[in-house]
């Protein structure tokens, strides 16, 4: 990116931070440490749970967002797909809840996610965490941060011992194919979240498995590649959005120094 590229994507960055605070805000006010929300809970099409703060979040978003990106398009969970997005060059992807069944039982393990695509690839995006006051936030050639300090990925690491979050199956295969021992971490509800676990250090790596969409990790996934990470399926490239294709198949989201060696395992075990 050149200078004025770089100082959009700072802008872009701060602006999806801003709004994903406010969000966060808005979704804290029914939210219950420990107990059921006291937001009115209903269930979609398949059995997922959607709520009055998941809605409230959706349209807070897309009114700030939109008014700030206005040629860019949209996609989120909580809002119908509308194709004519894949006109533009920009989109704005966002999930609200990310982690909605976290939320309504009291977990505070669920997070704001919003990106801003350009040409395919996200260039700012944010995971705001509000019951746990942690917000990762990176923009395009400009790093990671987490809670406003620079953050990135580990560069040494004992190949004997890992420790990962994801499908407890998955793992459990990689770490027999690794010929290593993978502690892994208790169930992340946000897979958002789960993926930000990897870019502060918290785990080595982190897989997703099929069926996430572009909303639950479009942000996460530029948070890795500016903290020295990336996010891939089983090819090892990076990922493109703003396709007709919103679904995605398993996915690893792993350090580039142990990336090569991740990624034979990753494929074996998850078969992609």
């Amino acid at each position: 990116m050149n200078v004025d590229a770089d100082r959009s994507a700072l802008a872009a960055r701060d602006c999806l931070a801003a709004a994903a605070r406010e969000a966060g805000a808005l979704t804290l006010g029914f939210f219950r440490l420990g107990a059921a929300t006291s937001a009115e809970v209903q269930s979609k099409f398949g059995g997922s749970p959607v709520t009055e703060a998941d809605l409230a979040a959706d349209a807070l978003l897309n009114r700030r967002l939109r008014e700030a990106f206005p040629d860019a398009g949209w996609l989120s969970e909580e809002t119908a797909d509308d194709a004519e997005r894949l006109e533009r060059r920009s989109l704005l992807v966002v999930d609200p809840i990310d982690g909605t069944r976290a939320f309504v039982t009291g977990d505070p393990r669920w997070a704001v996610s919003a990106a801003l695509v350009v040409d395919g690839r996200p260039v700012a995006g944010v995971v705001h965490a509000p019951a746990l006051d942690e917000t990762y936030a990176a923009a395009r050639g400009g790093g990671a941060t987490f809670n406003e300090a620079p953050i990135a990925v580990a560069g040494a690491y004992d190949p004997r011992r890992f420790s990962a979050a994801g499908p407890k199956p998955i793992l459990e295969a990689m770490g027999a194919r690794l010929g290593a021992t993978v502690d892994i971490a208790p169930r992340v509800p946000s897979l958002a979240y789960r993926l930000c676990l990897v870019v502060r250090g918290a785990i080595h790596f982190a897989v997703a498995g099929a069926n996430s969409h572009d909303w639950d990790i479009a942000a996460a996934d530029l948070l890795l590649e500016e903290a020295g990470a990336r996010l891939t399926g089983g090819s090892g490239e990076r990922l493109l959005y703003n396709t007709r294709h919103i679904r995605r198949g398993a996915l690893l989201g792993v350090p580039e120094p142990l990336a090569l060696r991740l990624l034979e395992a990753f494929r074996a075990a998850a078969g992609v």
